[in-house]
C-alpha cells in the first residue's frame, strides 16, 4: 500500500489507571522493552517515538499527564497489522484493561506521510483529534476503514 513512496503513520493514546511508575502498572512497565524490541525486529518497521528511556511513557498528548501516546512508522498497514495481531504484542493488547481506562473516543489514527518523514506528538493529537471529529477519512483513518495514500479505499 506504501507503494515505496508513503509509510504509514500510526498514533495510539491511552488514559492510565495510575502512574506510570506505580505498583498498578510495574507488569506494564515491565512488557514495554520486550515488545518495543519486538516493533524494532518487525518487518516493515520504520520508526517509534520513543525518549532517552527508549520508550515514551514520560510524553503525553492534550496537556494530560494520565493520557500516553505510543506513535511509529511502518512500511504499510499490512506490516503494522502484522505486528499488533500476529505477535506477543498481541497478548499485552488483550490486557490493556489491567492499565488503561476504556476508551469512550477515538484513540487510534493512521496516515500516510512521505518515506523519510517523522510525525510530531503535535501531528497524534491533530490525527486523533480529526477521526474523532469526522471518523475515518483519508486524512486519518483506523484499521477498520483504511485508505491507500491517493486517498483512494483500500
Amino acid at each position: 500500500m506504501g507503494a515505496g513512496r508513503f509509510h504509514l503513520a500510526q498514533a495510539n493514546i491511552a488514559r492510565v489507571r495510575a502512574p506510570v511508575d506505580s505498583p498498578e502498572l510495574a507488569s506494564f512497565m515491565e512488557l514495554l522493552d520486550p515488545i518495543n524490541a519486538i516493533a524494532d525486529a518487525s518487518p516493515g518497521f520504520v520508526w517509534r517515538l520513543q525518549t532517552e528511556e527508549g520508550n515514551a511513557t514520560s510524553l503525553n498528548v492534550f496537556g494530560d499527564a494520565s493520557m500516553l501516546v505510543n506513535m511509529s512508522v511502518w512500511e504499510d498497514v499490512a506490516s503494522l497489522r502484522a505486528f499488533v495481531y500476529q505477535t506477543q504484542h498481541l497478548e499485552v493488547f488483550k490486557r490493556r484493561a489491567e492499565w488503561f481506562h476504556a476508551h469512550v473516543e477515538a484513540h487510534l489514527a493512521l496516515w500516510w506521510i512521505p518515506a523519510g518523514g517523522i510525525p510530531s506528538v503535535a501531528d497524534a493529537e491533530e490525527r486523533v483529534s480529526h477521526v474523532r471529529a469526522h471518523g475515518p477519512t483519508p486524512y486519518a483513518f483506523t484499521f477498520t476503514s483504511v485508505f491507500e495514500p491517493t486517498g483512494a479505499p483500500a
